[in-house]
């Protein structure tokens, strides 16, 4: 057995032992992340405790073939399921990315194409909406620039699950393969001769980060109010109710003007800093690593085309795999698990040819 898995055992016997001791959920906080911890773990361990069940099998059934030649079909069966188990436990000792668990915070921005950009923004974000839905997330729309025809020209979403998520199941864990750039062939509503244009939207995917994750001094911070613009109640164009943050150490701006309230709109607008310092703190750390994102199947930079919707065809095609299906309605209308699954699949089976 690998010093990692009985690492693991040891980890799941110890968190069994804490969250026996009442005391431990006078913190909630650290309760649910132990409960998460021990998710995690639960199918690995169970893995290996199969797996040497089989190991231990195996070894019997072998002895009795060499006497009785009636076990050599135990033996097979024994050795083709040893060899499953061993796989799958494989799979669960690669590295991982520590914020697959987290919930995350979504933004689509118009790219090229100007209006029709803006509307295909706004299919994106019906499309991870409808998505959350199926798979029963919560999801709060934190800022928001319509355009005029009814689209998006940027917007921000938090998409959070509701308890613990399974393993490879959180949120931030399955909606990290959609950032880049995605693009769209179709003729457009603003176009009269009936063209096909190409147009095309921004996706970034990011951890949402806790309080405890990044400490952001106020005396870092410039806040600036102002009045809302667009929909939004009686408050619009009468309030400063808008607010707009800048994190002076690094420059980044957030603005967020969605509540009719300011508190409300700077209490969204923390929470997407946070979440935009967590992942430039993820990005300097992996290259300091020389962990480079190597894999496009796991980069959110918006210079990668990801993506390209083609109405005429009916097609949608992942470009980082290879990726087709011809069920485009379906996947704006949140059907995105088979891609997803394809996108996971590929990104494990390169960090299992990366590990010794």
């Amino acid at each position: 057995m690998t010093s990692p898995l009985v690492g693991m055992i040891a980890e799941h016997a110890d968190i069994e032992k804490r969250l026996a001791d009442p005391d431990i959920h006078n913190d909630p906080a650290r309760a649910r992340e132990l409960t998460r911890r021990y998710a995690e773990l639960a199918t690995p361990v169970d893995l290996a405790q199969r797996l040497e069940r089989v190991e231990g099998d195996l070894e019997t059934a072998r002895e009795f073939a060499e006497q009785d030649p009636s076990f050599r079909d135990e033996v097979v069966a024994l050795e083709a399921s040893q060899a499953d188990l061993a796989a799958r436990l494989r799979a669960y000792l690669v590295p991982v990315d520590p914020d697959d668990s987290r919930d995350a915070i979504l933004e689509v921005k118009a790219g090229a194409g100007g209006e029709e950009s803006a509307l295909f923004a706004g299919d994106l974000l019906r499309m991870y909406l409808r998505y959350a839905e199926r798979r029963g997330w919560r999801t709060q729309i934190l800022d928001a620039n319509p355009s005029d025809l009814g689209g998006y020209r940027d917007v921000s979403v938090a998409v959070k699950s509701r308890g613990t998520a399974a393993p490879g199941q959180g949120v931030f864990g399955r909606l990290r393969f959609e950032g880049g750039v995605h693009r769209v062939q179709r003729v457009p509503v603003t176009e009269s001769a009936g063209r096909i244009h190409t147009s095309a939207a921004g996706v970034l995917v990011l951890p949402e980060a806790a309080d405890v994750d990044i400490e952001v001094d106020p005396n870092d911070l410039r806040i600036d109010v102002f009045r809302s613009s667009g929909p939004g109640g009686q408050s619009v164009n009468t309030t400063d109710s808008a607010v707009r943050i800048t994190h002076l150490p690094t420059g980044v701006v957030v603005s967020c003007q969605n509540e009719k309230s300011q508190l409300q709109n700077k209490e969204s607008a923390m929470r997407i800093l946070r979440a935009r310092l967590l992942a430039a703190a993820r990005e300097k750390a992996e290259t300091a690593a020389a962990a480079a994102r190597a894999s496009q199947v796991r980069t959110v930079d918006r210079s990668e085309k990801v993506r390209t919707y083609n109405f005429p065809e009916n097609r949608i095609s992942d470009h980082r795999i290879g990726y087709k299906a011809h069920n485009l309605e379906a996947v704006l209308d949140g059907d995105l698990d088979a891609v997803i699954e394809a996108l996971a699949e590929a990104d494990l089976e390169s960090r299992m040819a990366a590990t010794p």
